[in-house]
């Protein structure tokens, strides 16, 4: 037996979820399954939880409306979506291979929710409404998503990024997953096949455009398209900073 095998205990098991944990998953699953068969707007919390088997107050208790189970189902698909980009960002060095993966394995995570996202998708395409990735009740959601953008960005060792671009790049990578987002909702190719080839595109261009950025006389550039972005994008004016706050300290 090997030094390896003989130093290595059993596994531990997987933690059991608590009694609670397992309502809440119940109820965001069932919620799920009746937001694709019958359409957002048509299901309400009473029929959530009927389905579920649960008393209407135990499912607020949970959830305080529809809009709120719609937050967990964001929250849960980012968790999913870090846990199994892990294995792209410990391997990868080179940043097209870094991004292209992070983006093909949301759209892994994300294939059972096709349907799904497509019948709500109205609710969130409005600027004003609470379900809009723009929005500050998705504000957990969205920071979980371009905190692995930032990841992405700093275990690109064979990639050299601007110091003063790294705080602004991830946000556009976001922006630029949120596009990628879109065409998936209403990708109809066998597998979704279009929106992964759009994924490995957009990463390649990505990468090149980073690395035509470490010449300053390019940056000012990524700092338009970031203040485009800011400026007619709804919502992200609140969303992300200003990039020429500090710019001229750090140069």
């Amino acid at each position: 037996m090997s030094a390896k095998n003989q130093g290595a205990g059993p596994e531990e098991p997987a933690p059991v979820p608590s009694k609670s944990e397992q309502t809440r998953a119940l109820i965001l699953e069932t919620a799920m399954r009746l937001f694709q068969e019958r359409g957002y707007d048509k299901t309400t919390m009473r029929a959530i939880a009927q389905e579920a088997g649960v008393s209407v107050g135990n499912a607020y208790y949970y959830f305080a409306g529809k809009e709120h189970l719609i937050q967990g189902f964001y929250d849960r698909l980012a968790a999913e979506h870090r846990q199994a980009v892990r294995a792209v960002l410990d391997r990868e060095t080179d940043l097209e291979a870094r991004l292209a993966g992070v983006l093909r394995v949301w759209l892994d995570v994300a294939k059972p929710y096709h349907e799904f996202a497509v019948q709500f998708f109205k609710n969130a395409a409005d600027p004003d409404s609470p379900l809009s990735p723009f929005s500050p009740e998705s504000e957990h959601a969205r920071e979980e998503a371009i905190s692995v953008h930032r990841e992405v960005l700093a275990g690109a060792t064979r990639t050299k990024v601007p110091e003063e671009l790294r705080d602004v790049l991830p946000e556009l990578m976001w922006l630029s997953q949120m596009g990628l987002v879109l065409y998936w909702i209403f990708d109809r190719t066998e597998g979704r096949e279009r929106s992964y080839r759009l994924a490995e595109r957009g990463a390649r261009l990505t990468a090149r455009g980073v690395s035509l950025a470490r010449f300053r006389l390019l940056r000012p550039l990524v700092h338009e398209v970031h203040e485009l972005f800011t400026d007619f994008l709804p919502g992200m004016t609140r969303v992300l900073p200003d990039p020429g706050k500090g710019r001229g300290d750090r140069e």
